[in-house]
């Protein structure tokens, strides 16, 4: 068995509870937590869901044990059954008791015929509920993006709802008084979250798909060495990126950037095409 940084993990539903209109928060558990490690900040990890009729995902062997080669594994079973894989960030993982926290963004409060597999999923989330993770085992690993240099003097985050619980991870992690510059777009004001922090933070929330760009062009930055995270959907994040690096000199190192999601585009079209794993 090869030595993965990873690892799949069964977990069950404890409990779920909306924190907005447009956010619920889902709280798992499971006998083989106490192994799952995060990074923090931003750490993504997979979840897999079950078709409707299935009490549990289907998964490869593989992922009863080293996760090395789970991707072939999972793409070689037939799409019609195993586990519906969609990407998510570790909103918090607690010890004593081990719990995982994942906050979905399900974008209104009401069913919609436009919602994916998650988003339907999180909304009729009940306590037993069974799906999988496949998450870090080592608190350093690959899945996460905010790694700001040690010479940096302030920071950027730009975000729309689908990354909210990265940025509140962000911010969590962050010394008292670091100057930090937020842009958090949601659908409306009544989807603003409190942003705890010890960090010198001024948040900006923004309710015009799109407006980003704009707001951070026409904002008095801070002086110093900066650097910037954004995520989110994939257009604004290429534009806000172009900005910072184009037109504000920053360094093209200094700006980490995601796309979480593609405007008109599935993940299952995105999977389908090899974009995503």
């Amino acid at each position: 068995m090869t030595d993965s940084p990873y690892q799949y993990f069964d977990v069950r539903v404890l409990r779920a509870e909306r924190l907005t209109p447009a956010m619920i928060r889902v709280v798992l558990g499971g006998p083989d937590l106490p192994r799952m490690a995060s990074g923090g900040r931003d750490q993504r990890i997979k979840i897999f869901l079950p078709h409707p009729g299935q009490d549990a995902p289907v998964m490869p062997d593989t992922a009863t044990g080293d996760a090395a080669d789970w991707y072939a594994a999972w793409c070689a079973l037939d799409p019609s059954v195993r586990g519906i894989m969609r990407t998510y960030t570790t909103r918090e993982l607690r010890r004593d008791p081990h719990e995982l926290v994942i906050d979905f963004a399900v974008h209104g409060a009401d069913p919609s015929p436009t919602d994916g597999p998650a988003t339907s999923w999180a909304r009729t989330a009940r306590a037993g509920a069974h799906i999988g993770v496949l998450a870090p085992v080592e608190e350093e690993n690959a899945a996460y993006d905010f790694r700001p240099p040690e010479d940096t003097d302030w920071l950027l985050l730009a975000a729309d709802e689908s990354a909210l619980p990265a940025v509140a991870g962000i911010l969590e992690t962050l010394p008292p008084g670091l100057p930090t510059r937020v842009w958090v777009e949601v659908h409306d004001l009544a989807d603003r979250q409190a942003l705890p922090s010890r960090a010198d933070t001024e948040i900006h929330w923004l309710t015009r798909e799109g407006a980003t760009t704009e707001a951070i062009r026409g904002a008095d930055l801070p002086e110093g060495v900066p650097y910037a995270w954004i995520a989110g959907e994939s257009a604004t994040v290429k534009a806000v990126r172009r900005h910072l690096v184009g037109d504000r000199g920053f360094a093209r190192e200094r700006v980490s950037f995601s796309g979480y999601w593609r405007k008109h585009t599935t993940t299952d079209e995105l999977i389908d095409r090899g974009e995503t794993a």
